[in-house]
């Protein structure tokens, strides 16, 4: 049985570990722009039934990456919060050049 993560900072490798292949993380960067989209949208037209579709949007593209093509299981079903917050994360460190050097601080080979 596999141990229990207790914090975040144990958390965030094993995310990053579970995120190897850049197909991965690229749906996971199409899937956190769709929640930022759908939020978006809802806010500005006022159109609150739109939220429904927040996670939705998120998680099509995420779990999709997660089963089809990294072959794990998402952390999301364990660690939802954690998993949210790290898709962020993730993409900050994408947008700012940093995701690369992040993979090589944990040890984490990244695959095409």
């Amino acid at each position: 049985m596999a141990r229990t993560i207790e914090n975040y900072k144990d958390f965030w490798p094993f995310y990053l570990a579970a995120h190897s292949k850049a197909a991965t993380r690229g749906f996971h960067y199409v899937g956190t722009a769709s929640l930022v989209t759908v939020v978006g949208f809802a806010v500005w037209f006022g159109e609150w039934w739109l939220l429904l579709l927040a996670l939705p949007a998120l998680y099509s593209f995420a779990w999709f990456s997660h089963f089809m093509i990294e072959g794990n299981k998402p952390a999301t079903f364990t660690y939802p919060l954690w998993s949210l917050v790290s898709d962020f994360r993730m993409v900050g460190l994408a947008l700012a050049g940093r995701m690369p050097r992040e993979l090589r601080k944990y040890q984490i080979r990244s695959h095409p």
